[in-house]
């Protein structure tokens, strides 16, 4: 992890990237140059990377209040005090190379790293004495201007070579400049150990032929330095795990995809942040209230987005901790019937590189499935303060993005299309396929594009294979029938075309199997008709098994711990459950069992006392009636 800690005696320079951000994939060669061009600079500062789209290190990212990617930080030498590092955006290689050289020369003379140089020019009346005695080592200088960062550049990457110092001037002294024979700059001269010098004049002036003559002159090697001690990175079980290709059907909506996807969004990319108020409040419970209602998920899952619903909406709160709705996630209260997979399974997102597709690919078929799902049940927003708007996915699509997505860049060319034509919905269907538009320009934008996977390349969607009736030829040239789009697109996100192999339940994590789902009852949909999902009992790897599927009610319907559940999550910790035959009853589960055995016995009790007085009157008056 970046920050002082591992930084005591030289500055740190660490970008924090998202393995599932495009932009980090194309930023990444500049990155590896800089790593590489600056690696005999690193006994003076350090160059590293964190990825926080690794569940493992979102904490590390949240602590440094990172949300966007990539992001460049700087950590100064000698910090006792946690502090966040400096941010810097440009993210041109020669800029950033000249940056970090700025950062070094920011430092007080105190705090400077001890392995770096002077990097301050010397003075003409300094340098005359270096003429006039004899030294065990090369001098060398290079003459510059004051703009120029080559002088600065050769003498970092001669810091860990002996027998030969490295100095810079600058070219104010002319006279003095015209006495050595140095016609331009920059320039190098060379000072022999036997107190001969000269200008090298066989050499072009750029850093890189500077630095490489200086290292090859007799006698000069590279120091012996003690390796660089790092913290050893911890054995993790899945590092080792070897990731299976999972052979699917490219017609078909894969339920591991959507629900991979609200975990990353929930759990990792949300999670960096420390709290939620204002704007990005009201998107994220406008997200989670959109999400409940339309999406055409598991029960347990509808029903985890339901709780967190009814609970952001019972606090009255202008600010919420993102640790506490985290809380509610992870079902710490462990509230019955509520469950979300704790681990990405693409499917139909799967990449032929862990780095490709994945998180965003999820999202876009996440949100394309809520534009369908809100066409298909125009009334499920009802009574939610965000009915009647057609563009209400869209929008809250939007501000998400907007708000939370870490792909900076890609934010901002999804709010420069939105600007644009969002407006211009006027209807449910409309919604569909302007998501569906504007997807396909982003393909076309980014076809060709280093984050483009090789075995998914990006192609205008849906191809003539899957649906040959969405195209058209008009006068030689390409058209879409967009109404025979529409359809397709209704029919691809509907519930019925939705696969759940692949799926995790909540007794596979338990009982930490990550193979198919076994437990029937969790493929219900929340509707409540009782009709069982029939799930794929072939060999999941073969291509041509099918899932057979039976159309269930709405998602929206789910009944359950509701209200009384949510109310109970407190804002300062969630409270223990009470573990009762393993069961994991919560503690409301069971204060509602013991008011309940309460409220029997004082009726049982009540019944009792009023039939014997009953039956005893009854005896008296028989008695007296027969005397």
């Amino acid at each position: 992890a970046p920050g002082p800690a591992g930084l005591s005696q030289s500055t740190g320079h660490r970008i924090f990237y998202s393995s599932s951000c495009g932009h980090c994939i194309a930023f990444a060669p500049t990155w590896r140059a800089l790593a590489g061009d600056v690696k005999d600079w690193e006994s003076a500062i350090r160059v590293g990377v964190l990825d926080c789209g690794e569940e493992g290190n979102y904490e590390t990212c949240k602590e440094y209040g990172i949300h966007y990617y990539p992001t460049i930080r700087y950590f100064k030498a000698f910090t006792k005090q946690f502090t966040t590092g400096e941010n810097y955006q440009d993210r041109e290689l020669q800029t950033l190379r000249q940056m970090m050289i700025d950062f070094l020369q920011n430092h007080s003379q105190e705090l400077r790293p001890p392995a770096c140089p002077p990097l301050d020019p010397v003075l003409s009346s300094d340098l005359t004495s270096l003429f006039d005695k004899n030294s065990h080592h090369y001098t060398a200088i290079v003459f510059e201007s004051n703009s120029s960062y080559v002088g600065r550049e050769v003498i970092l990457d001669l810091i860990q070579y002996e027998n030969i110092v490295v100095r810079r001037a600058l070219n104010f002294d002319k006279p003095f400049l015209e006495k050595l024979g140095i016609p331009s700059v920059p320039s190098c001269y060379l000072i022999q150990p036997n107190g001969s010098h000269g200008l090298i004049s066989n050499l072009k002036p750029l850093r890189s032929f500077f630095s490489s003559y200086l290292k090859s002159l007799p006698g000069v090697r590279k120091k012996l330095l003690l390796p660089l001690q790092l913290p050893a990175p911890e054995n993790k079980e899945e590092s080792t795990e070897i990731k299976v290709w999972k052979e699917f059907d490219k017609s078909r909506l894969y339920m591991a995809d959507l629900e991979s996807g609200l975990h990353f969004l929930l759990r990792v990319e949300l999670a960096t942040h420390r709290a939620l108020e204002g704007a990005e409040l009201k998107t994220f419970k406008d997200f989670v209230t959109v999400s409940a209602k339309l999406f055409p998920g598991r029960q347990p899952v509808v029903k985890l987005l339901e709780t967190l619903q009814e609970w952001l909406v019972s606090l009255p709160l202008d600010k919420i901790p993102y640790d506490a709705i985290l809380d509610l996630v992870n079902n710490k209260m462990r509230i019955s019937g509520i469950f979300l997979p704790r681990k990405v399974q693409w499917v139909g997102c799967q990449g032929s590189r862990p780095e490709l597709r994945g998180y965003s690919c999820s999202l876009w078929k996440f949100f394309h499935t809520l534009t369908v799902q809100a066409a298909l049940k125009p009334k499920a927003l009802i009574n939610t303060g965000l009915e009647g708007n057609p563009q209400i996915v869209l929008q809250v699509m939007r501000k998400y993005i907007q708000h939370f997505f870490g792909c900076k860049a890609c934010a901002q060319h999804f709010e420069e299309m939105a600007r644009e034509s969002m407006d211009s919905v006027k209807s449910l269907d409309q919604a569909v396929l302007w998501l569906w538009e504007k997807h396909n320009v982003v393909n076309n934008r980014l076809a060709g594009d280093l984050t483009e996977d090789p075995k998914f390349p990006k192609v205008q969607w849906p191809t003539p294979d899957i649906c040959p009736a969405c195209h058209e030829e008009i006068k030689g040239l390409h058209s879409w029938n967009e109404d025979q789009v529409l359809q397709f697109l209704k029919s691809h996100y509907s519930s019925e075309n939705i696969l759940y192999k692949y799926t995790e339940s909540q007794s596979d994590t338990e009982q930490g199997d990550t193979g198919e789902v076994k437990d029937q009852n969790l493929h219900k949909n929340s509707g409540g008709n009782g009709e069982k999902q029939l799930q794929d009992k072939e060999n999941p790897a073969d291509p041509g098994s099918k899932v057979l599927q039976k159309p269930v009610g709405n998602p929206g319907a789910v009944q359950g711990s509701g209200k009384g559940a949510a109310a109970s999550v407190s804002l300062k910790g969630t409270r223990q459950a009470v573990s009762f035959l393993g069961i994991g009853f919560s503690n409301l589960d069971m204060s509602l069992c013991v008011i309940l055995y309460v409220a029997s016995s004082l009726f049982l009790m009540i019944m009792y006392f009023f039939f014997r007085m009953r039956s005893k009157r009854w005896k008296v008056k028989h008695h007296r009636s027969s005397v």
